[in-house]
């Protein structure tokens, strides 16, 4: 009867004070100009905000596409031997499930990005409120704001949304990142993540990271090194470079702190891990730069039959995760090359300077963002390919892909701002190198399989992709030899059938007078074998078989 009695009490209470604010309100409301303008204000913006949202949610991808998410796969080649020479890939990827990530790097990750990652609905309040307050200091001032984005809706962002940087973006972040949580697990949201962020060096994923930066697995990695691939979400193609390395031993210690407050490290731990370099491996040059021409040539063939992207077939070059078995026998590729170019460097000889690999436009600005954009390489002993940054008088220079700029020595006075040209290291600087005008190709093949063996179509593959083994168009010269003897036993001559090796004229019609064919040399007379004839070669007896 109490507990009755007391809930009267509450319903009684909870009308007076509705009354009483309706009718504070409509007193306001009669009273007072500016609290009507308010109101209406206030009215109008709650309904442009519902609206805005409701547009935004229409148009944004499933979330429950994540389900049957596949990660684009690289197409892997290998050679005769069975070893991998190259993969055809957008980003190097390697995917595992949430079971192989120590559990030490989960955490580094969520000390760096989200630590409240399990407790937050997929929104964390109080990041995005202080992201919204550093946009709004940053405003015109050209610094780029922090995210605050937890790690659902960085899956969001790489996955389903983009890379576009706006408010827009961050809204539709917000949203699906609350559908995501609804359709995936904390645990399947993280290893969606950590499979594909992307942390630099083409990498995506903490597995392809931990090659391309330790060359390790994730499971053969130290603390620090954890903390390492940790820092690179904020900054992918900063923290890995040289020149920056203060900042991301700054970086990798506030990530180690920040593990030892969340208690996921002994400070004993933290201490030690803080003590150890960043111990960075150099970026290796892929083996397939050895045989850009052959690889080239195959990725050609596979596109042909398989389709390029995942929008062309599941089985793509790009996407579809292909292994590819090839003929490539890296021992006579490497002979091809070298042979190939020890002749192309002979016969350029002193020659000279034979001009620009190519031209970039001052015009456009940036030569070396150009020259970064164009691809050209160059891969032989440590020569490097650069952009004229200033020339004439003399003081000429060069900018390479990492920036940096040098003085160029040997510049002739044809050099131009914008010219891409080949250098090589020379006491503080480089010097000009010419890359031979004349080209050729080299092709090694089975003669009882017909499988190609080795394929050298140029100088080098990074400096065009023009494969004069494969897509030159050539006189046949003397291979059309056999075909004309055959053609001659076809027509009762045998091996033993005597041939004059003499000279022989024809009337080419009017005002082109008589053409006249010869012996390579010169040289000739007499009659010999058929047999003879093609052993030697002969011009003339081949002739007179025609």
């Amino acid at each position: 009867m109490a507990e009755q009695s007391r809930l009267q009490t509450i319903r009684q209470r909870m009308r007076d004070d509705l009354t009483a604010a309706r009718g504070w309100f409509v007193r306001n409301w009669r009273e007072h100009r500016w609290f009507r303008w308010g109101s209406a204000l206030l009215a109008l913006g709650v309904i442009v905000l519902a609206l805005g949202w409701t547009l935004l949610a229409r148009g944004l991808p499933d979330a429950e596409s994540l389900l049957d998410y596949e990660t684009p796969l690289p197409t892997v080649v290998r050679g005769v031997d069975g070893e991998i020479v190259h993969s055809y890939a957008r980003e190097r990827r390697v995917q595992l499930q949430y079971v192989d990530f120590p559990t030490t790097l989960v955490e580094a990750f969520l000390a760096a990005e989200d630590k409240t990652f399990f407790s937050h609905g997929g929104v964390d309040l109080a990041g995005t409120a202080n992201a919204v307050f550093d946009y709004a200091s940053k405003m015109g001032s050209g610094e780029r704001a922090v995210g605050g984005s937890t790690i659902t809706q960085q899956v969001a962002k790489n996955v389903l949304l983009g890379d576009e940087y706006s408010i827009t973006r961050k809204l539709k972040e917000m949203i699906l990142a609350r559908r995501i949580e609804d359709v995936l697990s904390k645990r399947e949201i993280l290893e969606l993540y950590l499979n594909e962020i992307p942390l630099g060096r083409r990498s995506f994923g903490v597995q392809a990271a931990s090659r391309a930066y330790f060359d390790k697995d994730v499971g053969d990695l130290d603390l620090h090194e954890m903390a390492f691939l940790a820092i690179l979400p904020k900054a992918p193609e900063r923290y890995g470079r040289p020149q920056h390395e203060q900042l991301a031993l700054a970086r990798r210690n506030f990530v180690i702190d920040q593990m030892v407050a969340n208690e996921f490290i002994t400070p004993e731990q933290g201490a030690s891990a803080r003590r150890e370099d960043l111990g960075l491996v150099q970026q290796r040059q892929e083996r397939s730069a050895d045989a850009g021409y052959f690889l080239e040539e195959v990725r050609r063939q596979l596109i042909d039959k398989f389709g390029e992207t995942a929008q062309d077939s599941g089985n793509s070059v790009y996407a579809g995760g292909l292994w590819v078995r090839t003929s490539l026998d890296m021992e006579l590729q490497d002979a091809a090359r070298d042979a190939l170019r020890t002749q192309l460097l002979s016969y350029q000889g002193n020659r000279g300077w034979s001009g620009p690999v190519a031209t970039l436009n001052p015009d456009n600005g940036d030569l070396i963002g150009q020259l970064r954009s164009s691809n050209l390489g160059i891969n032989y002993e440590d020569w490097r390919i650069g952009v004229v940054t200033q020339a004439g008088g003399s003081s000429p220079t060069i900018g390479l892909t990492n920036g940096e700029t040098y003085p160029l020595t040997g510049a002739p006075d044809a050099l131009k701002v914008g010219d891409v040209v080949a250098a090589q290291p020379a006491g503080d600087g480089y010097r000009l190198r010419a890359v031979p005008e004349v080209s050729g190709a080299f092709l090694a093949q089975n003669p009882q399989t017909g499988r190609i063996l080795a394929m050298q179509g140029g100088f080098d593959a990074r400096l065009g992709s023009f494969n004069r083994a494969t897509q030159a168009l050539r006189q046949p010269g003397s291979t059309i030899k056999p075909f004309v003897y055959a053609t001659g036993l076809e027509h009762g001559l045998t091996p033993a059938s005597q041939v004059p090796d003499q000279t022989f004229c024809y009337y080419q019609g009017a005002n082109l007078g008589e053409k006249c064919f010869r012996n390579f040399g010169g040289g000739g007379g007499g009659v010999h074998t058929m047999r003879w004839g093609l052993e030697q070669s002969r011009n003339l007896m081949t002739v007179h078989i025609a």
